[in-house]
């Protein structure tokens, strides 16, 4: 559709002024009252009523029968007092049988004669048939089969060639999901029809005013008399109200002599709607159309009530879901394990296809088929940076242009943010939804030069027209939206009570820390400083010192760690330092504590290496390191410390830190420079570490300006350390 076409939809459908079209349908006359007095009437009045019709004059000068006077008077009193519903009664006129209907809107009494054409004993045999029907309705056990059966009994009560269900999308475009149909004509069961069908005011309207019947659409519109200066009559709730000449070129387009239809509201929104159409002209008695009003009502009620019972049992699984998650993750160690271990429950309460659930740099992802860790990766990427809440989309577009190849039909994704502290992510994901849409006629409108100059108007043909759709999912619903804020929230509490739970035992560990064990340590110190003086107990002071050097160091590192953690640098003063020194006696000493582990030093003639940094600070990182070889590495083998720099980043140094063992689990490599609690991977000799030592080391090593890595050269486990030279 061009621009131009886009403007006069706007122009010419959704402005149009359908409620007051200054005209009737021609099977009936109008008269209209404003404080009891005749203000507008239907230029056929006079023919069809044989009335007078002048302004201001009160019903009992109209001149009408006394008969039809006395019925009048009584259907107006009732309008009245019924605050806009109709009253109507049947009454004979200049020997026709006419359908009085009356009602209050606006400041007008709208009196509408509809010529009837069935007699009154068919008529009567309807108010069975419809109790019948409104029974049948009630026990339907589902939506389809309500549907079903509404278009069969509204079929057989009215007598149309075609009455069609429509079920709206959340788009608005309507598919025919049941029919009832004369066998000689073609079924439109299955086709989809464009929300530019229904523009918006006609939405509106019919949500205003349920049932609309055109009984000839060849027919002529009758104006109506308006005085000078007046409004023109607000039409909103009239049956005889003239309809827009671009729904019936709509009609006329396809085949259609007569046409009803009845909406369906649920909770003050169209949800869908029955259309009737008979391919010549057809007047359905008023009776008989409030009847098709009431089954419509009763399925509008029956709709509410099986999708609050489905929407019931959605909720109940989702509320069960969010209270069992809230409960995992506010005690769980390693949140990564809790949400997989409910990713069944999640799918399926989410009706999600596949589910990747992240903790900073780890990754799962959860579903057959899934996405591939490096597209779930990059999708993660993208959205990360997008949502502080439920982030929700649906379609290709929505993807950056360079990842969109990549998807492989992964286009819908739901994103929450789990826990902010530890970077913890659910991404929820569906697959695109490729699938064929049989239109009723191609959905586009065309543009024509009429005598008002351009306008849009209806599609001519309504054969079927198909279009595959690519690049969507299903829409996350407003339920699984409401699912995922409530989950948010839930999973956001958790994640502050857990932080607030490990912050007190935090605080508590290092009062600990600092106080209760500083004394004793200081008592083993000065004991084992006695008893070195005795020769009798060397191997048992050697043993003492060991442990309480073990113990200081464990304090040293979880108090630094408190530092870091609480938001503050580690604290550091910085002058020029020897690395080349520093490691000589690092290596010293620990050639002393640890004779069994052979230390290689590759320092070459690199003397002085001067960097600028705090010398403990420095010394507790090169430890750390050289520490956490001793400790991995393969019994026997030695350690290795490699001093160098190369050409192309002459200013910085490259310290080298090797032992022999096998690579480090990948899985473990994603957290290596975390500060999370023990490892699975720790040996034998290790057991007494609290898995601190390496993630103190990275924070000095930032602190520096520096950056540690680690790497695999077989059989080597490397950890390097790259710091800039002083000079």
């Amino acid at each position: 559709m061009s621009v131009e076409a886009a403007v006069l939809t706007l122009a010419n459908c959704a402005d149009e002024p359908i409620h007051v079209p200054a005209a009737i349908q021609p099977h009936g006359a109008l008269l209209a009252l404003r404080a009891g007095r005749l203000a507008c009437w239907s230029e056929n009045a006079l023919q069809r009523l044989g009335c007078r019709c002048e302004p201001g004059l009160r019903p009992a000068e109209l001149g009408l029968p006394a008969s039809v006077l006395k019925t009048v008077e009584r259907l107006m009193l009732e309008a009245a007092e019924q605050d806009g519903l109709a009253s109507a009664a049947v009454m004979c006129l200049e020997d026709e049988v006419f359908d009085l209907v009356v009602h209050q809107h606006a400041g007008h009494m709208l009196l509408e004669f509809e010529q009837r054409s069935a007699a009154n004993d068919d008529v009567s045999a309807f108010a069975l048939m419809a109790h019948r029907a409104m029974e049948r309705l009630k026990k339907a056990p589902d939506i389809p089969a309500l549907l079903s059966r509404l278009v069969n009994e509204v079929r057989a009560l009215t007598g149309f060639d075609r009455v069609m269900a429509y079920r709206f999308r959340h788009d608005l475009s309507g598919d025919v999901v049941a029919e009832a149909v004369r066998d000689d004509l073609m079924p439109y069961l299955g086709r989809r029809y464009p929300a530019s069908d229904i523009p918006a005011q006609a939405r509106q309207l019919y949500v205003l005013n349920s049932l609309r019947l055109i009984a000839d659409v060849g027919y002529q519109p009758v104006p109506l008399v308006v005085q000078d200066g007046d409004a023109p009559l607000d039409l909103t709730h009239a049956v005889l109200r003239s309809v827009s000449p671009i729904h019936v070129e709509y009609l006329q387009n396809m085949g259609v002599g007569a046409s009803m239809s009845v909406s369906i509201v649920v909770a003050g929104e169209l949800w869908g709607m029955v259309a009737c159409h008979h391919m010549a002209p057809r007047q359905v008695p008023y009776s008989v159309r409030m009847s098709c009003d009431v089954l419509a009502q009763v399925v509008s009620a029956s709709v509410q009530t099986l999708q609050s019972r489905e929407q019931a049992g959605r909720r109940a699984d989702a509320a069960a879901l969010v209270a069992a998650l809230a409960a995992d993750l506010s005690h769980a160690d390693d949140l990564l394990p809790a949400l997989a271990a409910h990713a069944p429950a999640l799918r399926r309460v989410f009706e999600a296809d596949a589910l990747v659930l992240a903790q900073g740099p780890r990754l799962r992802v959860v579903g057959d088929p899934a996405p591939p860790l490096p597209v779930a990766q990059a999708m993660l990427d993208t959205l990360a940076f997008r949502a502080t809440s439920v982030l929700a989309i649906d379609d290709v577009a929505s993807w950056p242009a360079e990842l969109q190849p990549r998807l492989d039909g992964w286009v819908g994704a739901l994103l929450l943010p789990v826990d902010q502290v530890t970077q913890s992510r659910l991404l929820l994901l569906r697959r695109e939804q490729v699938h064929t849409v049989r239109w009723g006629g191609q959905p586009e409108k065309l543009v024509r030069i009429g005598p008002l100059g351009p306008r849009l108007t209806p599609r001519g043909s309504f054969a079927e027209w198909r279009e595959t759709v690519r690049g969507r999912s299903v829409p996350w619903d407003a339920l699984v939206l409401h699912f995922a804020t409530e989950l948010f929230n839930q999973v956001q509490r958790a994640s502050l009570v857990r932080h607030a739970e490990t912050e007190s035992a935090r605080q508590q560990l290092l009062a600990i820390l600092g106080h209760d064990l500083r004394d004793p340590l200081q008592a083993i110190h000065m004991v084992a400083g006695l008893l070195r003086q005795d020769d009798q107990v060397p191997r048992l002071v050697s043993r003492l010192e060991a442990s309480s050097r073990r113990m200081q160091r464990l304090i040293s590192q979880v108090l630094d760690f408190s530092r870091v953690d609480a938001g503050l640098q580690l604290g550091s003063v910085r002058e020029p330092v020897d690395l080349v020194a520093l490691i000589e006696d690092l290596a010293e000493e620990s050639r002393l504590g640890h004779p069994d582990v052979p230390l290689l030093l590759g320092l070459g003639a690199h003397r002085p290496a001067r960097v600028l940094g705090d010398p403990g600070r420095l010394a507790q990182l090169v430890g750390n390191l050289l520490g956490n070889a001793r400790h991995h590495g393969r019994q026997g083998t030695p350690v290795e410390l490699v001093l160098s720099t190369d050409a192309t980043t002459p200013k910085v140094w490259r310290l080298a830190v090797r032992n022999v063992a096998p690579p480090i689990e990948p899985d473990a490599v994603a957290n290596l420079f975390q500060a999370t609690r023990q490892r699975s991977g720790q040996t034998a000799r290790n057991r007494d570490g609290l898995g601190l030592g390496l993630y103190i080391a990275s924070r000095i090593a930032a602190e520096h300006g520096a950056e540690l890595t680690y790497g695999y050269e077989a059989p080597h486990v490397v950890f390097t350390l790259c710091i800039p030279a002083l000079d």
